[in-house]
């Protein structure tokens, strides 16, 4: 590994979340945080643990989206001041809805996406952007409620900082 390589990144911050139900014409906004664990094997590949939550609500109905997944990270240049990255995440995600009485559901989420971190001192950088696309699917009861499984017309912006170790 390169002596500018950390062997570890830990991420944190602000995350805005636009989720979109089609089948329902429903779509709306939601502002939560976003974390995430990068072990780094090499100066390009890393394993990464994320995990975020979102909060709002949609049509008059609280929303609360939790999401935690894993895989690989291809950094593009983690020696340079500015890093621009790519991720595959795969995991889960549970989805609670409250308006008058309280609904859950448990699903998987995919995540794909990336972002750019700019040094700021050896240890620290600032994560000025990650845009990601988030896939979930939560089945058939949250099917039968709306009309699909599947929320593919999902888009995840977050920013904040990265402490590197």
């Amino acid at each position: 590994m390169a002596a500018d390589t950390p062997k570890a990144e830990v991420f944190g911050g602000y995350q805005y979340t636009h989720v979109s139900i089609s089948n329902a014409n429903v779509s709306g906004n939601l502002n939560g945080w976003n974390a995430s664990v990068t072990g780094n094997i090499n100066e390009y590949f890393g394993i990464a643990g994320d995990f975020s939550g979102s909060y709002g609500k949609i049509e008059g109905v609280t929303t609360r989206i939790y999401t935690y997944a894993g895989g690989p990270v291809v950094s593009l240049n983690r020696e340079g001041k500015v890093n621009p990255f790519v991720h595959a995440l795969f995991g889960g995600a549970h989805l609670s809805l409250s308006e008058e009485g309280s609904q859950t559901f448990n699903g998987f989420t995919m995540i794909m996406g990336g972002g750019v971190d700019v040094k700021a001192s050896p240890r620290v950088a600032v994560r000025l952007i990650q845009a990601d696309w988030v896939y979930l699917h939560f089945g058939d009861t949250f099917s039968s409620l709306v009309g699909e499984s599947n929320l593919k017309k999902n888009v995840r912006i977050s920013t904040g900082i990265v402490f590197r170790f």
